[in-house]
């Protein structure tokens, strides 16, 4: 199978790695040729290129640019492409894309690898970086069979855990264990940072704990700008969620109601596990 990938950053320079190693035919597209050299040089694909005409005879297709450029990408691809290639994505947003595509191009299968690392760029590509990890599809019910069907087995071959949901609850379940941590993440280092007095004595003693709470924090400020502006409602739901929470918290405190903050710390050492197991 030939498969294309346009956009060849962490994720789609991770996926092409892994896919070359599986045998299929990979061909890359990005906005740049120092990225064709090096995904060439690395072989995450067989050849790049700053042109769409390389893809033609692709049989599936992996859209891996910024979510902003999703569309734009695909309504410029769909005239070199065969009617029977299958696109996919592989946002962290779903619902605004798959309303906009699937009117437009019915062999299109909303995609979500639940994978990555603070770092961008071909140079931080991975191989197995999907391997055990989710793998979200949000078809609709127009999709057709055949198209899930073949993006299922990519998922499968790549060792990922695959999921199904629609992109409503994809994009809501998201905002809550992804798009709000960022935000967060974010809120609680500029916290630390607005303490003129104490900030170097806290970076000194920053440590593993500082270390996890502030890792999505310090990730690409583009991704999440563009996490909280295609899933705007659904991350400002969570973000509320989390704010009365905190203020619980905050009260706790403030009236030194010792025995209930240590339920509620209980309370989310219980919970934890199963969101990591």
């Amino acid at each position: 199978m030939k498969i294309g990938i346009i956009g060849l950053g962490l994720i789609g320079g991770s996926l092409g790695l892994d896919l070359s190693e599986q045998g299929f035919q990979v061909v890359g597209v990005s906005r740049r040729q120092t990225t064709c050299d090096i995904a060439v040089s690395i072989k995450a694909v067989s050849a790049a290129s700053l042109d769409f005409e390389i893809l033609a005879g692709v049989e599936l297709l992996f859209i891996a640019t910024p979510i902003g450029a999703i569309s734009a990408t695909i309504k410029a691809v769909i005239p070199y492409l065969s009617p029977d290639t299958i696109i996919t994505d592989v946002a962290s947003v779903k619902q605004p894309i798959v309303e906009e595509i699937t009117p437009l191009y019915p062999n299109f299968v909303g995609g979500h690898p639940m994978a990555g690392t603070a770092d961008q760029g071909i140079e931080s590509a991975l191989r197995h970086l999907f391997h055990h990890a989710p793998y979200v599809l949000t078809p609709t019910e127009s999709t057709p069979l055949e198209a899930i069907e073949k993006v299922k087995q990519i998922v499968n071959i790549l060792g990922s855990k695959l999921y199904f949901a629609t992109p409503e609850q994809h994009d809501q379940a998201v905002a809550l264990i992804s798009h709000a941590p960022v935000m967060i993440s974010a809120a609680l280092i500029e916290t630390c940072c607005g303490n003129s007095e104490l900030l170097e004595l806290a970076q000194n003693l920053a440590s593993s704990g500082f270390r996890d709470t502030s890792r999505v924090g310090g990730g690409n400020p583009e991704l999440g700008a563009m996490m909280a502006k295609y899933n705007r409602n659904a991350v400002l739901f969570a973000l509320k969620q989390y704010q009365q929470n905190l203020a619980q918290v905050i009260s706790y405190i403030e009236q030194e109601n010792w025995p209930s903050l240590t339920q509620f710390l209980e309370d989310s050492q219980l919970h934890r596990p199963s969101f990591l197991s």
